[in-house]
């Protein structure tokens, strides 16, 4: 479906600066029956809205397309995340003075990860998934868990049964609602007056700066900047009132929101206004050129690659994020010219990446086969991949990190 109107401000005055082309939905890996079959790709190309700032794709897979039992992601595959999820719970019941049995109520709460370490700090947990795979992995850790998407009708049910939520979180799933007035509209009943609303998603400005093309991919609808946030939620008298800079993802803004008033503006909300202005990140002109660096990093990128290919030497790759499917369906990197990719999701493996096709097999191939060069897509997590595959490195094998400008470690 195509979206003319913007999902925040509903203004039609939207200005395309990105185009990456028709891609293959980046988190449906395929069996081996599948590649029989013809596989459906979707339009991945980006808008500005010139009213608000908010960046967004144009075109609206449907949510059950991408969230339903097959959904591969598990925020507990990475040792950084859990160790970034443990360390949100503990500052925000720090940072708010959450007391003991608070009810605290994550949407899109994935495998449970973050609602643990907050149990473990004895709150009142539930978690809302619409994923029956990770809803399981949640339940079979202790973590109540719903299975379906939120909604206003599921909000109103969960005041009548539960009462109110003192904390609501929302990690990476904000960027992927459609619907973000009918979001905003449920998490406002749900919130008890002096309750807080938390939502992370990657940072815009950090995408342009660092050229995180990757990052696009249909599951994320919206590119999160503060300014068309603080202009949506005052939409509904609400206040973004603190904001917090997280490496993980390449670089992730945690939003702290609440009723009206009930919270002092930090002076963290007028610099990063005033940043993001002097960045020019909501200029169509900036935008623009930030669309031009791409197409020349896909030109370096796949030059260096067949350079390789070229000279003789095996290349394969090393984690199979969503976000790494991006990178090889608009650089057309496939299995020609990557033999495999190596993966610590168990969900993955045995599969073949969207679009592209390519092999995926456990980790321990990559000490197996023994490629000349391994590129790192989940490029976020580059430290960890890396000391992981150290003895790779000490038999001669070489990391390719792609983002921002591909080069050999």
């Amino acid at each position: 479906m195509t979206k003319n109107i913007c999902r925040m401000c509903n203004s039609q005055n939207l200005e395309n600066f990105l185009d990456l082309g028709y891609t293959a939905l980046a988190d449906k890996f395929l069996s081996a029956e599948e590649l029989d079959y013809p596989e459906i790709f979707y339009p991945l190309r980006v808008n500005l809205c010139i009213e608000c700032g908010l960046s967004q794709l144009d075109h609206v897979v449907p949510p059950e397309l991408m969230f339903n039992e097959k959904y591969p992601y598990d925020s507990s595959t990475t040792k950084t995340g859990r160790e970034h999820f443990t360390s949100m719970a503990i500052t925000i019941c720090d940072k708010f003075g959450i007391g003991e049995n608070s009810l605290i109520i994550d949407i899109g709460s994935n495998a449970g990860v973050l609602l643990s370490a907050f149990k473990s700090k004895n709150m009142m947990v539930l978690g809302i998934e619409p994923s029956t795979k990770l809803a399981n992995i949640a339940s079979s850790r202790g973590i109540e868990t719903i299975q379906e998407f939120f909604s206003f009708s599921l909000a109103k049910k969960l005041v009548k049964e539960r009462g109110k939520a003192r904390v609501i979180t929302a990690t990476n799933v904000f960027a992927h609602i459609d619907n973000l007035m009918e979001f905003v509209q449920s998490v406002e009943i749900l919130l008890t007056d002096d309750g807080i609303l938390s939502i992370e998603a990657p940072y815009f400005a950090n995408l342009i700066e660092n050229l995180e093309y990757d990052t696009i991919y249909h599951e994320h609808l919206s590119y999160l900047s503060v300014k068309p946030m603080v202009l949506f939620f005052q939409k509904f008298e609400m206040d973004v009132f603190d904001i917090e800079f997280q490496k993980i993802h390449g670089g992730t803004l945690r939003y702290y929101i609440c009723k009206k008033g009930k919270q002092k503006i930090s002076n963290n909300i007028s610099s990063y206004l005033k940043s993001e202005e002097n960045q020019k990140i909501h200029s169509i002109q900036r935008l623009r050129k930030f669309a031009e660096e791409v197409k020349k990093q896909r030109k370096h990128l796949v030059g260096l690659l067949i350079d390789l290919k070229n000279q003789g030497k095996n290349l394969a790759a090393i984690s199979a994020p969503a976000k790494g499917n991006t990178l090889l369906n608009y650089c057309k990197i496939d299995n020609e010219i990557l033999s495999f990719v190596t993966e610590k999701n168990p969900i993955k493996i045995n599969t073949f990446t969207p679009g592209m096709h390519i092999p995926v097999y456990p980790d321990e191939s990559l000490l197996e086969k023994k490629p000349h060069y391994a590129i790192i897509l989940a490029w976020n997590f580059a430290d960890e991949i890396m000391q992981n595959n150290k003895k790779y490195q000490e038999l001669g094998g070489k990391f390719i990190i792609p983002i921002p400008e591909p080069k050999i470690i």
